[in-house]
């Protein structure tokens, strides 16, 4: 008899959804003939949710990604993918090291986009890396005692977070927050004014309608040609994916990002899989867009996939609606608005310290939930959208 192969899998990028996907594809895998090779450029698991907190000075819980992961059987690589040959199922990684899959789980996420805007990759700052937002942090402490000036440019979820820590936890410094819409925009009418409320309280400075058209090293340049002065730039504006996929010839849509069929499989390529911010998920109502929030459960969803897949069972299609928009407001205030599947918002939301308990239960929840997920199904799909997503059947 011969002996059965070993079904290879391999996951790249260690983020929220590569490390949930892993962990449990490890404990759903358990007992057979597989091996999961997770690929990550560094050995540290960086909590996105929270890089906000590291720029403004907050020093956060070290976790290392082989002692999350301990105990799973999973081989953990710290290296970049160089390139993917999907043809000959193989990655090659930058340590020159190449890879052969039978399953790929792609899962490189995003990063803030800093190539559109002249002069945002030279002097402005993002929360990409940690690294560098402990670098940013320890220039605002000398910013703030000379009553310095800083300006986040892009009023989204990020760059509300962004600016509230700031001018929270440095009261000396001038922040300004330029956006193209009103902040808080995406909300009802009720979280809106109460965001609001906030800013105004933690003294943030804002310029709506506006967009930043250059970066200088001490300056911004507006949209409508004033010059306004920024000791510190943070760029929360856009984001980009890694040209990877695009570049080994998988179907990726314009933002490069990897085109899916129900089942979150590539459409041209069925061995490989997309979750998180690197695939293009469509649902009844639209196509997702890129949040811890729904990224977590395209990761549990690929993962029992492949299983299933594994096992010689159908898959039923992925379905998700979003639940909520959970936003910090510096450390002792929040806000909270609850949303149909599509993203719009509710009647409902939270404020205040109610507020505050529910989105440090968000924020600190991933960890736990991927080291949970070495021994059980976590369930990490808050709504799978009702009515709006039973088209997908």
């Amino acid at each position: 008899m011969n002996a059965i192969a070993r079904h290879e899998i391999v996951v790249l990028g260690a983020g929220y959804t590569g490390m949930l996907a892993t962990a449990r594809l490890a404990h759903r895998t358990r007992g057979r003939k597989v091996r999961i090779t997770l690929v990550n450029p560094s050995e540290r698991f960086t909590e996105r949710l929270r890089m906000h907190q590291i720029a403004a000075g907050q020093t956060l819980a070290d976790h290392r990604i082989p002692e999350v992961l301990a105990g799973t059987g999973v081989e953990f690589r710290r290296a970049a993918a160089a390139s993917i040959d999907p043809e000959e199922r193989q990655v090659t990684l930058d340590d020159g090291a190449v890879l052969r899959y039978d399953t790929l789980v792609y899962a490189l996420g995003s990063a803030t986009d800093t190539t559109r805007v002249p002069g945002v990759a030279e002097h402005a700052w993002t929360l990409n890396d940690p690294r560098a937002a402990h670098r940013f942090a320890g220039r605002l402490t000398e910013l703030a005692a000379a009553g310095g000036t800083v300006t986040v440019a892009g009023g989204g979820l990020t760059g509300i977070e962004a600016a509230t820590e700031v001018a929270e936890s440095h009261p000396g410094v001038t922040v300004t927050l330029i956006s193209s819409t009103e902040p808080g925009a995406m909300m009802g009418e009720r979280a809106r004014a109460h965001l609001t409320r906030a800013l105004d309280r933690l003294g943030i400075v804002r310029r709506t309608g506006e967009q930043v058209t250059k970066v200088l090293p001490d300056a911004v340049r507006l949209s409508g040609g004033e010059h306004l002065r920024s000791d510190l730039t943070l760029w929360t504006a856009g984001v980009r994916v890694s040209p990877l996929a695009a570049e080994a010839g998988i179907a990726t849509d314009e933002r490069g990002l990897i085109v899916t069929d129900a089942t979150l499989r590539s459409v041209s390529h069925p061995e490989i899989y997309a979750i998180g911010d690197a695939a293009a998920v469509r649902q009844a109502w639209g196509q997702i867009h890129g949040t811890c929030q729904s990224g977590l459960p395209t990761a549990a969803y690929v993962a029992d996939a492949i299983t299933r897949r594994l096992r010689g069972r159908a898959v039923k299609p992925f379905r998700f609606g979003y639940f909520h928009q959970p936003v910090s407001l510096g450390r002792r205030d929040a806000v909270i608005q609850f949303t149909h599947g599509d993203d719009t918002p509710k009647r409902w939301y939270l404020k205040g310290r109610a507020a505050v308990m529910y989105k440090e239960s968000v924020s600190g929840s991933p960890v736990p939930f991927m080291k949970l997920s070495r021994r059980v199904n976590v369930v990490v799909t808050l709504s799978k959208g009702g009515r709006a997503t039973r088209a997908n059947g």
